[in-house]
């Protein structure tokens, strides 16, 4: 009988530390630390004790998912190269994930999802159309044009703001943003998955490039 697939995510792209476990379709834990720096050092024992309270260990594991941006450029590196690191070491994929697709799952319809790239600019992505979108770095002054009949919904960043210039309704994300990622690669198991690499959207930020991901960790 096939085994139930065991899905370990996490993401520290963003000001947290962020870790779930899917079992099937069952999320058995799901834990997001808010913190501003030190997510190198704590990502790796969230990550073992998310296990631990679920009884499980890592050779239980059937996949990592990640999240690899846009967002925090060392909070992706810590996450992507962690992930890398395990799936090398237990022998399983390791699949990656956009933080834009996570904040957008599970949201039916034209959706835009937005994360804050500072420097008055945003990360945008606009996907449910014929035509999704790939993700932008922009500002409210140059937003992806949406048609108004499509009716969007805004989750994330100024998500009102965004709504009320494109005729859209602003709504929370369905799920943590770990819970997401897990339920997303779990979507992706038995494809050809890349090797998770940062999605990098700010020119100055993007060093090392896209297709030369960051050192594995140890």
């Amino acid at each position: 009988m096939p085994k139930t697939p065991l899905i370990l995510a996490f993401d520290t792209s963003a000001a947290h530390c962020a870790a779930a476990l899917l079992c099937g379709d069952k999320m058995l834990v799901s834990v997001e630390e808010p913190m501003a720096k030190g997510q190198g050092e704590r990502l790796l024992g969230l990550c073992a004790e998310v296990l631990e309270t679920a009884g499980v260990t890592y050779d239980d594991l059937t996949a990592i998912g990640v999240g690899i941006g846009p967002g925090n450029f060392t909070g992706i590196r810590i996450s992507v190269s962690a992930a890398r690191g395990l799936a090398l070491g237990l022998g399983i994929p390791a699949i990656g994930v956009s933080s834009l697709d996570a904040l957008a799952f599970g949201t039916d319809g034209v959706v835009i999802a937005s994360l804050d790239a500072r420097q008055d600019a945003m990360f945008v992505q606009v996907s449910g159309t014929l035509d999704d979108r790939n993700p932008v770095m922009c500002s409210l002054d140059d937003l992806p044009t949406i048609p108004a009949r499509d009716d969007p919904v805004c989750i994330g960043f100024q998500a009102e703001m965004i709504a009320a210039l494109c005729n859209g309704a602003s709504r929370a994300p369905k799920m943590p943003i770990a819970e997401a990622i897990a339920r997303i690669a779990a979507s992706r198991l038995g494809e050809e998955n890349p090797r998770p690499a940062p999605l990098y959207l700010r020119p100055a930020d993007a060093a090392p490039a896209r297709d030369a991901p960051p050192a594995i960790l140890s």
